[in-house]
């Protein structure tokens, strides 16, 4: 559907991109910032010490002590843009200046009634209508638990009757699904569908393309999430691609190894389920190599982000888009980091032209606290991430402390 767009020749080689230099990573990183930053990651690097944190964290917020300004001050203030959008205007202006775009991200999920649903529905909205016309905020992005009820989304997908006000309720939950996406139509954003846990992903699986089928026929607006750390996400991937060859419309895709493996392991085992993760990590780094390939190879119908804090498979993707000789800039590929991490990567791949974008999450301090503790969790879980953060952190104090010297 797209035609191709070429990268003009150049006789610089431009397939071998250096994503290690903590000099670019930090450049806008005050001393005090990056010194904060070593404080935090040394704590999240020791697992132990992490869990322990964590837990009196959240008996605290449970007793009503007064940490509020600590959490707003250091895990709050380094992976969230502030409680509102806002706030978040002066992290965009900073990603701006150094190229990097903002995907706007109200990080309230799993609330309990109605009122909470349609508080969700209209902040996202207004991240949508704050994103219209602007370079610097590429995306926007919303979790289907955010306005509707996990409960019944599982219920739903389990196939278990509804009862009268069940069905009633989901018949808003849709209506709230379906106003988020036509918007993003109307407003010509692109919308970020985030993935969630196994046992609700059908429907929200459903739900997506039901309006990619909608809003995806002249351009691609609506981006599904495919969580390449389950064994059957690669074989869904393509299933979804050839789908929407066949009825001449867009699929969006945005890819990530995932953020529940914990959680869906834990819970395949209890209820004796086959566990939906993959056998190993080198088998999920494969499929999520095998998908960046399949996606260039689909470029007429499939455009899609990168969301990986993994080096090797962004250089191996920043790579691939310059042997095929497409721009940089294709607005059909972008990558994508969260904020706070891998600045290496995202900093890096900006600088060199590639479309780079850092989920900015926002929302009151406590009613995040969900995304924050997956970030603590994941960074101590995932293998090696903390401790690579540590290290580049370390090399940049030590390199600005030589040059004072």
């Amino acid at each position: 559907m797209d035609p191709v767009n070429v990268m003009p020749e150049t006789n610089t080689p431009r397939n071998q991109i250096e994503l290690g230099n903590p000099r670019t990573a930090f450049a806008h990183r005050s001393d005090a910032e990056l010194l904060k930053m070593e404080w935090m990651f040394s704590l999240m690097n020791n697992p132990g010490l992490n869990k322990l944190a964590v837990k009196a964290l959240l008996l605290s917020i449970k007793l009503r002590l007064p940490v509020k300004s600590i959490v707003k001050n250091t895990i709050f203030r380094h992976f969230c843009g502030g409680e509102t959008i806002e706030e978040c205007m002066k992290t965009t202006r900073e990603l701006a200046n150094f190229k990097v775009g903002t995907i706007l991200d109200f990080s309230v999920e799993g609330e309990k009634n109605e009122a909470g649903f349609d508080r969700v529905k209209e902040e996202t909205i207004r991240t949508i209508k704050t994103s219209k016309g602007r370079d610097d905020i590429p995306f926007a992005v919303f979790k289907t638990t955010g306005i509707a009820s996990v409960d019944l989304l599982e219920k739903l997908q389990a196939g278990e009757a509804l009862g009268i006000d069940e069905t009633l309720a989901l018949e808003k939950a849709r209506a709230r699904f379906a106003a988020i996406c036509s918007t993003a139509a109307k407003e010509n954003v692109r919308i970020f569908v985030d993935a969630e846990e196994t046992w609700i992903q059908d429907v929200i699986d459903l739900w997506t393309y039901e309006e990619m089928s909608i809003h995806n026929q002249k351009a691609c607006i609506v981006y599904n999430t495919f969580q390449l750390y389950r064994s059957d996400m690669l074989g869904n991937l393509k299933e979804a691609c050839a789908n929407a060859r066949s009825n001449s419309w867009y699929i969006g895709a945005k890819l990530v190894r995932g953020a529940y493996m914990e959680k869906e392991a834990a819970r395949a085992e209890r209820l004796g389920l086959p566990n939906p993760i993959q056998l190993s990590k080198e088998a999920c780094d494969a499929d999520y190599n095998q998908a960046l390939d399949f996606c260039l190879e689909n470029l007429d119908v499939l455009h899609f982000c990168a969301g990986s804090h993994n080096e090797e498979s962004n250089r191996l993707l920043a790579g691939k888009i310059d042997s095929m000789k497409l721009n940089r800039n294709d607005e059909r590929i972008w990558f994508a980091q969260l904020l706070g991490m891998s600045d290496n990567i995202s900093y890096t791949l900006a600088g060199e032209g590639f479309n780079v974008a850092k989920y900015v999450p926002y929302g009151p301090v406590f009613s995040v606290m969900p995304y924050l503790v997956r970030r603590a969790a994941e960074n101590t879980s995932v293998a090696g991430q903390t401790s690579r953060e540590l290290s580049l952190i370390r090399a940049e104090r030590k390199r600005r402390q030589m040059k004072k010297d």
